[in-house]
């Protein structure tokens, strides 16, 4: 990773680059901001090499120096909106921790963000981060169901089969969707920051536990769930603040 910024009489500004393999990302914008990321993926990493030693000497030849106080771990990271879940578009511990493919996965159901609701999670709480750096994790799974899906919000007071089924016959999606909106909740708190609320780490296991008797219950499956498995194992090992 490399860091550097811009400072005259009219402006302050950071860019940041990394790349791994073929891919490369830069992050932009005013220092002290988010900023804007942007992935390009190159034909190899050969390709990507050179594409990145380009890009820096055309920093540095307008003025850029490197930026030694940048720090990586309080910087938050959204994804590019053409490339959607990516790591180099994650938070470095997200990363290192959730190393499985799942995690990045746009078409699984179960993954984070694999499913229409998990993708509209992360969406909505990237567009609603931008606008307040302060934003309420804990308290927005509830607000995604009720407010966004207009739809009912189910805690899972009962995981039990009998209780998971009746649910199911009596709320349809409201239960699956107030799962979903929050462990894709817990982990794009993650994904983005770096960190988990506790309470909400402890929601999202309660959730996830109450999906895996759900996609049983609604034939998703004939037994349990690999990715649900994964999923709790993973998140219940992340040290929560």
């Amino acid at each position: 990773m490399d860091v550097y910024r811009f400072q005259d009489e009219k402006s302050d500004k950071f860019w940041r680059i990394e790349y791994a393999e073929k891919d490369l990302v830069v992050n932009y914008g005013k220092t002290g901001t988010t900023g804007r990321y942007q992935l390009k993926v190159s034909d190899s990493p050969e390709a990507c090499e050179k594409e990145a030693k380009k890009l820096i000497a055309a920093k540095v030849k307008k003025g850029y120096i490197a930026y030694p106080e940048f720090d990586p771990d309080s910087q938050f990271y959204i994804d590019d909106d053409e490339t959607g879940p990516h790591p180099l578009t994650s938070h470095p511990k997200f990363r290192a921790h959730f190393t499985a493919d799942l995690y990045y996965d746009c078409f699984d159901e179960e993954a984070p963000f694999g499913s229409d609701e998990g993708a509209d999670t992360l969406m909505q709480i990237t567009d609603d981060i931008r606008k307040n750096k302060d934003f309420d994790f804990a308290g927005f799974p509830q607000k995604m169901v009720e407010k966004y899906w207009d739809g009912i919000w189910l805690p899972p007071e009962d995981i039990s089969r009998p209780a998971v089924e009746q649910l199911a016959k009596k709320y349809g999606n409201d239960m699956t969707n107030s799962d979903i909106a929050t462990y894709a909740t817990a982990f794009a708190q993650i994904k983005i920051t770096g960190r988990v609320d506790a309470g909400l780490r402890q929601m999202a296991l309660q959730f996830l536990r109450r999906m895996e008797i759900a996609v049983v219950v609604l034939r998703w499956h004939d037994g349990p769930s690999e990715v649900i498995a994964r999923m709790i194992t993973d998140l219940e090992a992340f040290p929560a603040d």
